[in-house]
């Protein structure tokens, strides 16, 4: 047994993976712990094709290997070591992504955090668009991503990244249009855009990526946060278009029978024209992106956009169903990628970059390229082992053994083997087999997995979950699902009219039956049949689907209308209504929330992002490791995104699939089931707006002195303390295998004088925080400043624990003390302190607030009421206490927690610039003509980044604000003792109340 059954989960979803399970050649785990480090890039590359029959029936699914993508982890290294750059100075991107860089890492975000693969998928788009070109050693990955794209898209220049099912590319689209849009916005240039062409494989992804739009109420924008308030207003600029590629088919203008067709073109040598043109084309699915000069593409499910091999087919001749299923990827990949083309040719500068987001970037059968070759333009990868290892999925469990000891094979592990041959490939033979006479494997396989679905029901109705866990069957073809949703679901025969029952069968799975005993449909179905590509495609719905799930589809159409007023809308089509329930499968209060199970006809729908899901059966051909993956993929969206308090790592969750030969995770598990978070929304409330608390938005500070003589007012925020944790171990034994040890320690640093120090201490303060109007050093003041921080040092302000006095030189450690003396001495010195307000959006309001949560949230209930947002987020168990505390006290006027309220105080933290994130604003009476604006934190166990936030809002921020005028007065509060809040607010508020008296 292996650490890989025993513990699943190695790493944080938040931090680079740091420890990852070993693998063989064949991406089979090995014996042995897990390793140290990162696992490199790896991709499938397929055999050459065999030229003859096989000589067995063995599968051929292990016959694939795994070779390094060495692009990957070159890029990864060069990735890895810009990221370390503390300094963001020296990242070499614009301001506005500088911004957005530190806002994506450090902000301490109310709903989702953004995982480290989609942070690390953006900052490598940024890396190659905005610091490789500038830089010799790495413009040869950008020769070489050009050269891929020349071979295989002469007209494009894409990038691609590859990211697990599951991992969050919506996300990473809506950071990306971010990062292109804002700056812009804010700035002329070639390489960003306000333009997007977003194009996804179906209506379905198109509909639920409309949280792109930054019109829509619950964009990403916004509710995520994935750009810092200010920057909302560029964000609101840009020009998103979201379409199916179905889209870029050049549709009939004129549709004229072939008699009318033959009489109007008469003698003339071409046929009459009677479709659209590029032009016409573009204008109706691009539409305002042609008023740009440069647009932007983002393809999301990428693999299937790509142009067949000029002069080559590497899979040879196909035949039968390969044969069907290659031309129909080619004829949408060729649709796909000639509306880009036509796209680029009508701007007058082109389509800037095209970006790819899939699990699967790879060639699919079909392309001319072996099938499953990663495209060659993959610039980072996360792979689902990765997010595996990293909790962000749930663990696929499969068959591993069985009781049939006459076959050598795990028959539930590839059922299709075992039953393909039995099964229709047409209507007219699905016409010949009774859907109570499946196969008897197919019945034997379908009522063991359901078993084990209901023990998983039992436990989510105990738990009181709103929701039922869903099951999904994907089938091969219409014939085959039809077969199958009648025997889960059951079905009536006969003319119902005439009130004839001439065959009745209720459905041999019983929670999933959509008649009761009686033979009376349910009025909500608990089993959907879902065409994908009929529904994705927008057509109508051919006959025989239509008539197979006709009774189902009136039922939701009946169920709409009672939910929504019959006049609430117009008559939408049958797919648009199928389309909303399977969207809306498992969510409180929609068409789709009592799904139990889905059949779906060849594999669902990609983009489909139910977390309910906890068991998946094929009964289906699986030809090669990626359509296992794709499949899989639907099924593999966690429940929780809560981390385990304890580890702070995700709990594993699992996913139990039978019939798909998946070779990745093969081992029995046993599983506590987590339910899904309730999510609660979280807004202003109109009719509180007089308890509207309006702030400023604060971009930094400036100071005018008076006069060059300098004083410092130390206080016990000036003092820095620096440890081993700091620096890092100050003694170390070293041993060989044999022989004698030798204990180290940086003695050079314990060699440093004070006057050493001090001088090196004034200097970085002159050249960092006194400089003259033209950036030259006020070379005049150095020995005032040199003289100061001796003081600072002779007074005991500097103390270290274990390392040597000299780690003062270190220059993070550096940067921190100039930071306090720096605050001394404006405190100390006679001046004016000014804030400067963002230009951009000069201030804020707590009613902007809307966003929604998963963590536990309190509702606000004063009477008469005092927080204009409806809940208070409880971050931590004492944010209740504190609420309850505002509310009781008379002299609170208004408060509100600050949480995606857009207020934060800029500070610096060993030189970087950084944004602190308050815990309250509070408006409080403490008898003057204007309240008091009160910031408030409570903070147990200080480090030094919280000295530096406490230290830059109370010597800072509130006098720069107080002194700017215009927001009111400003005070700050720090509670250390989270148990005596009340006491100490009292206190608070009684000092306040006795300043003003005196």
């Amino acid at each position: 047994m292996t650490s890989f059954y025993d513990r699943p989960i190695l790493n944080s979803p938040y931090r680079a993976p740091e420890l990852h399970h070993p693998l063989d050649d064949n991406g089979q785990p090995l014996e042995g712990e897990p390793r140290r480090g990162r696992r490199p890039s790896r991709f499938i590359v397929p055999v050459p094709a065999s030229r003859k029959k096989a000589a067995s029936d063995q599968p051929t699914l292990d016959l694939e290997t795994y070779t390094e993508n060495a692009l990957i982890n070159e890029i990864r290294g060069y990735l890895d070591s810009w990221r370390q750059l503390r300094n963001p100075a020296d990242w070499g991107v614009t301001g506005v992504t500088q911004r957005l860089l530190e806002h994506w890492r450090h902000h301490q975000f109310n709903g989702p955090t953004p995982f480290f693969c989609q942070v690390e998928a953006v900052e490598t788009i940024i890396w190659l668009t905005e610091v490789a070109p500038k830089r010799a050693a790495t413009k040869g990955l950008l020769d070489q991503l050009a050269k891929a794209n020349a071979e295989a898209n002469p007209e494009l220049f894409r990038l691609a990244m590859k990211m697990a099912t599951g991992s969050g590319k919506t996300t990473v689209m809506a950071m990306l249009i971010a990062w292109q849009s804002v700056n812009a916005a804010r700035k002329d240039s070639k390489d960003f855009s306000r333009a997007f062409l977003i194009i996804v494989p179906g209506i379905t992804i198109r509909d639920r990526l409309r949280v792109l739009l930054p019109s829509e109420r619950d964009n990403y924008y916004e509710t995520r946060e994935i750009v810092p308030p200010e920057m909302l207003p560029e964000v609101r600029r840009a020009e998103i278009v979201i379409t199916n590629y179905h889209a870029f088919q050049h549709r009939e203008t004129l549709s004229l029978p072939k008699v009318a067709r033959s009489f109007l073109q008469g003698n003339a040598p071409e046929p009459i024209k009677t479709t659209e043109t590029d032009a016409e084309m573009l204008a109706r699915a691009c539409g305002k992106l042609l008023n740009y000069d440069r647009v932007n593409v983002i393809n999301d499910e990428a693999h299937h956009c790509y142009r067949h091999k000029v002069g080559d087919d590497a899979e040879g001749t196909l035949t039968g169903d390969d044969k069907k299923e290659a031309a129909e990827n080619e004829e949408a990949a060729r649709l796909w990628i000639n509306g880009i083309e036509a796209l680029g040719r009508k701007l007058s500068k082109g389509v800037r970059a095209v970006y790819d987001l899939s699990a699967t970037p790879f060639f699919l059968r079909g392309s001319g390229y072996p099938e499953g070759y990663l495209f060659p333009w993959v610039v980072s990868d996360f792979s689902l082992m990765d997010a595996i290892e990293s909790g962000i999925v749930k663990l696929p469990r499969v068959p591993v053994t069985d009781n049939l000891v006459q076959t050598d094979t795990v028959v539930y592990r590839d059922l299709w083997k075992h039953i393909g041959k039995s099964l229709p490939k047409t209507a007219a033979g699905a016409s010949k087999l009774s859907s109570l006479h499946l196969p008897n494997m197919l019945q034997t396989a379908l009522n063991a997995l359901y078993s084990h679905y209901e023990g998983e029901f039992d436990r989510w109705e105990r738990a009181g979950i709103g929701v039922p866990p869903v099951f999904i069957v994907v089938c091969q073809n219409t014939a085959i699902s039809k077969l199958v949703f009648e025997w889960i679901a059951g079905f009536e025969r006969g003319d119902t009219d005439a009130g004839e029952r001439a065959g009745f069968q209720p459905g041999h799975l019983k929670l999933f039956r959509n008649y009761d005993d009686q033979g009376g449909r349910f009025a909500r179905p608990r089993t959907l049949l879902i065409d994908s590509r009929q529904i994705e495609s927008g057509d109508a719905l051919d006959k025989g689907f239509r008539d197979a799930a006709g009774p189902e589809i009136e039922l939701f159409r009946r169920e709409r209308r009672n939910r929504e007023g019959a006049g609430s809308q117009g008559e939408e089509s049958e797919s648009e209504l199928l389309r909303e329930v399977m969207n809306t499968v498992g969510r409180v209060g929609r068409l789709g929330e009592q799904i139990r199970c889905v059949v779906s006809v060849s594999m669902l729908t990609e983009g489909w992002d139910t977390n309910t899901v906890t068991h998946i059966l094929g009964v289906r051909a699986f030809g090669t490791q990626l359509l296992c993956e794709q499949v899989i993929g639907r099924g593999l969206r966690r429940q929780s995104y809560d981390l385990n308090p304890k580890t702070g790592l995700f709990d594993v969750e699992y996913a139990d699939i039978m019939g798909i030969p998946f070779d990745f995770a093969s081992s029995p598990q046993k599983t506590t089931p987590t339910a899904p978070k309730p999510v609660t929304r979280v807004h202003a409330i109109k009719e509180r707006s007089e308890l509207e608390i309006v702030f400023p938005r604060v971009s930094g500070y400036r100071r005018d002195l008076p006069s060059d003589k300098l004083e410092a007012k130390f206080t016990a925020d000036s003092r820095l303390e620096i440890t081993p944790l700091d620096i890092g171990p100050t003694s170390v034994v070293m041993e060989g295998i044999v022989g004698a040890g030798v204990t180290i320690t940086p003695q050079v640093l314990e060699r440093l004088r004070p006057s050493e120090i001090s001088f090196n201490l004034a200097k970085h303060l002159l050249y960092s925080q006194f400089l003259d109007d033209e950036g030259f050093p006020k070379q005049h003041l150095f020995p005032q400043i040199q003289r100061i921080a001796r003081r600072w040092l002779d007074e005991g302000y500097l103390v270290t624990r274990g390392v040597p006095i000299g780690a003062i030189l270190y220059q993070d450690q550096l940067a921190r003390a100039a930071e306090k003396i720096n605050i001394a001495l404006t405190r100390g010195s006679e001046g004016r302190l000014l804030a400067v307000l963002d230009p951009y959006n000069p201030k804020g309001s707590t009613r902007f607030v809307n966003f929604i949560t998963s963590k536990p949230v309190w509702k606000t209930g004063a009477q008469p009421p005092k927080c204009q947002i409806s809940h208070v987020v409880l971050d931590s168990s004492w944010e209740e206490q504190l609420a309850l505390t505002l509310e009781n006290n008379p002299r609170v006027l208004a408060y509100a927690k600050n949480q995606a309220m857009g207020f934060d105080i800029p500070y610096l933290d060993a030189g970087v610039m950084r944004h602190y994130v308050p815990d309250f604003l509070v408006r409080l009476d403490i008898g003057e003509d204007e309240p008091l604006n009160l910031i408030l934190e409570v903070k147990g166990v200080r480090d030094e980044s919280d000295k530096a936030k406490a230290q830059t809002t109370r010597d800072l921020w509130v006098p720069g604000v107080n002194a700017l005028g215009g927001f009111g007065r400003w005070a700050f509060a720090e509670f250390r003792d989270w148990a005596a809040m009340d006491e100490d607010f009292a206190t608070l508020v009684d000092r306040l109340l006795k300043k003003v008296l005196a």
